[in-house]
């Protein structure tokens, strides 16, 4: 049989498996020793924990807000259904009793016009309604980056 020229083919991968020690590969790679060969700066755990639960504590009072927000929107839509069935009986029951054609016209184009206002006035409330939700949320997200901003600032300048 003739000998292989391929340097590998008489390789043993379970040699090499039994000398393999993960544990001699971590000696020389300490993170301790690398930072401070590189002098990095010591991280604060206890603000870095600060840090995320305000940022926690803000995402949940924006949720909160924005919960009430959609539950207050929904409540006003009900109303708003309630009183235009309400609306809508009394126009049927007002429509009924006309006398000519012409007075049922007449009425019916004021009804129409008086339920047109009504909507547009419903539907300005309900947009200022989720407006203000939406105002408010985000604001307390806003004021929570711009306070986070800071603190990031406050360590960096710690660091030097």
């Amino acid at each position: 049989m003739a000998k292989s020229n391929n340097p590998f083919a008489e390789f043993d991968v379970t040699k090499m498996m039994v000398a393999f020690d993960p544990t001699k590969m971590m000696v020389a790679f300490d993170p301790n020793k690398i930072a401070s060969q590189y002098k990095l700066p010591e991280i604060d755990v206890n603000s870095l924990v600060d840090y995320q639960r305000k940022n926690v504590e803000a995402l949940t009072a924006a949720n909160k807000m924005a919960l009430e927000g959609v539950q207050a929107v929904a409540k006003r839509q009900v109303g708003i259904l309630q009183e235009t069935v309400a609306t809508a009986t009394e126009a049927m029951e007002a429509l009924g009793k006309s006398g000519s054609p012409q007075d049922a016209a007449a009425k019916q184009a004021d009804l129409v016009k008086q339920a047109f206002e009504k909507t547009i006035a419903n539907m300005r409330e309900l947009t200022e309604l989720t407006v203000k939700s939406n105002t408010e949320a985000t604001e307390t997200i806003n004021n929570r980056i711009a306070e986070g901003l800071e603190e990031i600032k406050a360590q960096a300048l710690k660091m030097n």
